[in-house]
């Protein structure tokens, strides 16, 4: 199996840019935000062909808040990237950025790719990176490129150089097989983890290293399994005699919290990865589950129906204060903590599952998707994006959707089956 992790080379990151006098930036705070017209020509000597700008040009695009420019437009052909562009022949096609970009190939068979924005109306460079790597790694140098174009106009970290994990399903609805599966944030490079001779279900990342836990019926009983990306290898999460599932990484990744089934009541436990030892959480007669952790691990938001029906609760990491904070109407589960700390996804059932977001203290809830069964959110790791399952009206299969906060710009994501429980990784590192 290919390994997970890249292997790169002397990546330069010190800028080289003067700064802007224009100020070129998007408010990613505005609900209605007017995409950024910006022109990404090919960059000089790509031995791939347009394939670099093609990339960033289409993860810029995919964010919603950037409008990539036609090639077709462009008036000007850019000969150098080390001397500025002439500034009024992109103006006239209403371009407020410029990326320009080289890639040679050095003695020892490594890709040097740098590359240049440009502010057009201040008529300045805003920034300059130089990357090295193996060819065969030219596409993580174009999701790069685009995180920091997207850093130094929007203020936040992108989220283009990451991994998605997901379930890849195929075959008929009574004999469906799922298959652990893994792919690039665009959907390119899918690889199947799993052979498809078990169910798999519910993967997540850890969020420090290349692992994934996930609920898994090995031998026909689900429990709780953790990969290594890197190695394949798979080993359960210790030997209970009953159903273990809805796994989750505590924010340090030294820990798992997870749903125990004892006697047909369902708590949370947290298992110590270093010392194997769990500490159960919840003791009330009713369904707890699907817990996550807050970013600084203090706090674990879980679903129950201790109150009557699905609603989200709030916890100390240790169990204590519980509380619920679902107050909108509906049922409401699957809740997952943003990376920021300000806000839980969570999937709202009611005239349909839709996808939600609230506080973390159940003020501001706002419904996000508008499919007819979303649900089972998982977040960028900026705190800005999510994505979740969509399955098609009349059971016509599953895909995987994304949206942003704002609840704009909502799109799907490809892949090469139906597909569904996506997991963001952290960004690479």
């Amino acid at each position: 199996m290919r390994k997970f992790a890249l292997a790169f080379f002397a990546l330069l990151g010190s800028a080289v840019a003067t700064p802007s006098l224009a100020a070129l930036q998007v408010n990613v705070n505005q609900g209605n935000v007017q995409p950024l017209p910006i022109a990404i020509p090919d960059f000089i000597g790509d031995p791939s062909g347009p394939n670099i700008a093609k990339v960033v040009s289409a993860d810029l695009e995919r964010s919603g808040l950037f409008k990539p420019l036609s090639p077709k437009s462009f008036v000007d052909q850019i000969k150098s990237i080390n001397t500025a562009p002439t500034f009024a022949n992109w103006r006239v096609i209403n371009a407020q950025g410029l990326v320009t970009g080289q890639v040679t190939m050095q003695p020892d068979g490594r890709l040097r790719v740098d590359f240049r924005l440009w502010d057009i109306y201040g008529e300045s460079q805003m920034l300059g990176l130089q990357y090295f790597t193996q060819p065969e790694n030219w596409r993580r140098i174009a999701h790069l490129i685009s995180d920091a174009i997207y850093e130094r106009i929007t203020g936040e970290k992108g989220y283009f150089d990451t991994r998605i994990v997901f379930i890849s399903e195929s075959g008929p609805a009574l004999n469906r097989k799922k298959r652990l599966a893994i792919m690039d944030e665009d959907g390119a490079n899918p690889i199947f983890l799993t052979k498809g001779d078990y169910m798999v279900l519910t993967p997540r990342f850890n969020p420090t290293a290349q692992m994934i836990a996930y609920m898994s019926y090995i031998q026909g009983k689900p429990r709780v399994y953790l990969f290594d990306i890197d190695s394949g290898r798979q080993e359960m999460l210790g030997n209970f005699p009953n159903m273990t599932f809805s796994p989750r990484f505590s924010p340090d990744g030294n820990k798992i919290a997870m749903t125990l089934e004892n006697g047909g009541n369902s708590d949370i436990y947290v298992m110590d990865l270093r010392t194997r030892s769990t500490q159960r959480l919840t003791f009330d007669p009713a369904i707890d589950t699907a817990p996550s952790f807050s970013p600084d691990g203090r706090q674990i938001a879980f679903e129950s129906d201790r109150g009557g029906s699905q609603q989200i609760y709030v916890m100390n990491a240790d169990g204590s204060n519980v509380h619920r904070i679902s107050y909108g109407g509906g049922k409401n589960g699957t809740p997952v903590w943003s990376p920021r700390g300000d806000l839980i996804a969570f999937t709202k059932q009611g005239g349909g599952f839709h996808i939600g977001v609230m506080h973390p203290d159940g003020s501001g809830e706002r419904i996000l998707s508008n499919g007819w069964e979303d649900e089972g959110p998982t977040w960028a790791p900026n705190g800005r994006v999510l994505m979740y399952t969509r399955t098609l009206q009349g059971g016509r299969g599953s895909q995987i959707w994304s949206v942003d906060i704002t609840g704009r710009n909502e799109r799907r994501v490809q892949t090469p089956t139906d597909a569904s429980d996506p997991a963001w990784s952290p960004l690479i590192q």
